[in-house]
C-alpha cells in the first residue's frame, strides 16, 4: 500500500487547493482516531476510546445544530457499548454518551429526529432500539428477533443476519437489509414513542445477500421516483428498487435491477461488496478482497443512474487504493471520495470528477493504527467526514 501522506494531486476535477476538512475513523482496537485533510495532506491526530472493544460503525447527525458522532460496538461476548461524541471544530472527540449493550452491532441509526437509535445485531438476527441520549443503564425500547424456517442457498445464510439499518428520505420508516434471509425489512415509525411496526419486507434473490443500501430520487422535495439500491455481499450485485408510500400505511419495495459489482471476469474467490452510496446521478459499491488493481488493490464499482427511470448502468471500476475497503464516502462537494482500508488500515483520499462522476487519482494515504489480518474481523471500520 502506499504510505506517503502526501502524493500529487490527480486531476478529475480536484482543486488545486482544498481547505481543512475533518474526518473520523474507527479501527478494531477499540479506538476512534480524527484526522485532518489540508490542501491535499491527509494527517492522522488524537484517538479516544470509550467505544467499545470493536467500533463497527460510524454515523454523523447534524440535525441539531452539533456535530453528534454515534458508533456502535461488534464484541461478540455479550456486552457492547453504544457511544456518542460532539466533533469540535478542530476535529477532537467529546464523549457525551454511552450505554452498555448486548453487543454484537453493525450497524445504527437515529431517528425520529434523533430522539431515538436503532442498531442491528448480526449474529444474534437481531434489531434493537433505544431512546436517546445514551445514558449508563438504558434499556432497550423494542428488540425484534427475527428467525428463517429455513437456511437460505449460500453456507453463510443459516439466520438472518441484518446489517444495516436506513431512515427513509420521510423520516417515517426503517429500512433493515438482512443478509442471512434475502430481505429489505421494512418498518413504520411512531414518532412519539419511537417505536416500530413490522411492514412486509422486500425480498432479494436468493442468494444475494444484502448489507446496505442508499435512496436517490430526481428531486430532493418530492418521493416521485424514489428508488432505493442495495449492495447485495453475497452475490457481488447491486439491485435497484422502486419504492411506494400507501396513505397512512407502509413502504413497500418492488424489485428492479440486479448488476454486478464487476465487470468482464467473474470476482477473485472471496471477494465481498460491501458498501454503496449515491451523489447525484451515480451510485457506487465497494468490492473487498478482489484485487482487480493488483495485489492488495481492490475496487470501487461506478453506475449511472437514468434520471427518468432510476434504471441504472455499470460504468467501470476505479482502483480504491485500500485492501479489503469495508467503507467509503463522498464529501459534500463531490469532490472527494476517503475509502477505508480494512485489512490495509488506511484511509485513501480519491478525486471525484462531480461532472461525469468518475472516480480519480490517489489524491492522499495515511495509515492508521494498525493493520488487519486479511479476512478477518481487524483493521479499520469505518471512515467518515464530518462536514
Amino acid at each position: 500500500m502506499p504510505s506517503l501522506n502526501l502524493i500529487v494531486p490527480a486531476l478529475l476535477g480536484l482543486p488545486a487547493h482544498v481547505l481543512g476538512v475533518n474526518l473520523l475513523a474507527s479501527h478494531y482496537t477499540g479506538k476512534i482516531y480524527s484526522l485532518t485533510f489540508d490542501n491535499n495532506t491527509l494527517k492522522v491526530g488524537a484517538s479516544v476510546t470509550g467505544a467499545g472493544t470493536l467500533p463497527a460503525w460510524l454515523g454523523l447527525d447534524t440535525s441539531g445544530g452539533a456535530k453528534t458522532v454515534y458508533s456502535v460496538d461488534e464484541d461478540w461476548f455479550g456486552s457492547g457499548v453504544l457511544a456518542s461524541f460532539t466533533v469540535g471544530a478542530d476535529g477532537a472527540l467529546t464523549q457525551t454518551g454511552k450505554l452498555t449493550s448486548s453487543g454484537a452491532s453493525v450497524h445504527g441509526t437515529p431517528y425520529a429526529d434523533a430522539k431515538f437509535f436503532a442498531t442491528v445485531e448480526y449474529d444474534p438476527s437481531t434489531l434493537t432500539t433505544y431512546a436517546l441520549p445514551f445514558k449508563e443503564g438504558g434499556k432497550p425500547l423494542q428488540q425484534f428477533k427475527f428467525n428463517m424456517t429455513a437456511p437460505g442457498p449460500n453456507p453463510r445464510q443459516n439466520a438472518p443476519h441484518p446489517h444495516a439499518a436506513h431512515v427513509d428520505p420521510t423520516g417515517k420508516f426503517l429500512l433493515v437489509p438482512d443478509l442471512g434471509a434475502d430481505l429489505i425489512r421494512i418498518f413504520s415509525i411512531d414518532a412519539t414513542s419511537g417505536k416500530l411496526t413490522v411492514c412486509v419486507p422486500g425480498e432479494a434473490e436468493p442468494g444475494d445477500g444484502p448489507r446496505h443500501g442508499a435512496f436517490w430520487a430526481p428531486s430532493a422535495d418530492s418521493t416521485d421516483g424514489l428508488m432505493l439500491y442495495t449492495v447485495n455481499e453475497l452475490g457481488n450485485s447491486v439491485t435497484s428498487w422502486t419504492t411506494s408510500y400507501a396513505p397512512g400505511g407502509c413502504l413497500s419495495l418492488k424489485r428492479q435491477q440486479t448488476l454486478p459489482t464487476y465487470s468482464g471476469n467473474a470476482l477473485a474467490t472471496g471477494s465481498k461488496a460491501a458498501e454503496v452510496h449515491v451523489h447525484d446521478n451515480f451510485v457506487y459499491a465497494a468490492n473487498r478482497a478482489d484485487q482487480t488493481f493488483g495485489k492488495q488493490q481492490d475496487s470501487l464499482a461506478t453506475y449511472s443512474i437514468d434520471a427518468s427511470t432510476g434504471a441504472i448502468a455499470f460504468v467501470e471500476a476505479t482502483n480504491a487504493h485500500a485492501w479489503f475497503p469495508r467503507t467509503f464516502q463522498i464529501n459534500k462537494a463531490g469532490t472527494l471520495v476517503a475509502v477505508g482500508g480494512q485489512t490495509s488500515s488506511n484511509v485513501a483520499i480519491l478525486a471525484r470528477d462531480p461532472a461525469t462522476g468518475k472516480l480519480g487519482g490517489l489524491i492522499a494515504n495515511a495509515a492508521v493504527a494498525t493493520p488487519g489480518r486479511e479476512q478477518e474481523e481487524d483493521g479499520l471500520s469505518a471512515v467518515i467526514w464530518v462536514e
